[in-house]
């Protein structure tokens, strides 16, 4: 594939995955089955999910700086083969669960916040620089995938971080 047609195809990619966040987070959808049991556990797979991811981007990290390149691309696969999993997993309890709101009140909800908007917008543009870094790095484009990765990996690692941050401060008020 050419490069051009890499780029439609991560751009497209990235456009359904957010449309399909925006309607279900926005309940454009309506729910007409019950909610199965194991969605009420979703969070918490999720949170997991993000602090192994975290943990795997900065073992990969080591691993590149260590010249070990099969092991960073392994553990990189794996990780993102994880924050797959996250996505649907969270695409699936935003379709069942009404929103949460944070309960906290003066500067802990304006700090929960600040993370949580931070958070949101920088998963939204995580997903094509990561798409991107992966078709770069998988081609062997070494110069290319560096570039890029140097965007990629702080952000990828900061969604992950603050994924962890924001369940804590908000699994307090959930009420399922």
């Amino acid at each position: 594939m050419t490069d051009k047609t890499i780029l439609r195809l991560v751009t497209a990619i990235s456009i359904f995955v957010f449309a399909v966040v925006v309607i279900l987070n926005r309940k454009l959808i309506p729910v007409t089955i019950a909610t199965p049991s194991f969605v009420y556990f979703l969070p918490k797979l999720n949170a997991i999910i993000n602090g192994t991811c975290s943990v795997l981007l900065l073992v990969s990290l080591y691993f590149i700086k260590n010249k070990n390149v099969n092991m960073h691309k392994r553990l990189n696969i794996l990780t993102f083969v994880l924050s797959s999993v996250f996505l649907v997993s969270y695409i699936l309890f935003h379709y069942f669960v009404k929103e949460t709101t944070f309960g906290g009140t003066g500067a802990i909800r304006t700090f929960y916040y600040s993370i949580l908007v931070s958070h949101i917008i920088l998963a939204a543009a995580v997903l094509p620089l990561v798409l991107l870094s992966f078709n770069n790095g998988l081609k062997l484009q070494v110069d290319k995938h560096r570039k890029l990765v140097r965007w990629t990996f702080p952000i990828w690692l900061y969604v992950t971080v603050t994924g962890v941050i924001v369940y804590i401060m908000i699994a307090p008020y959930y009420t399922f």
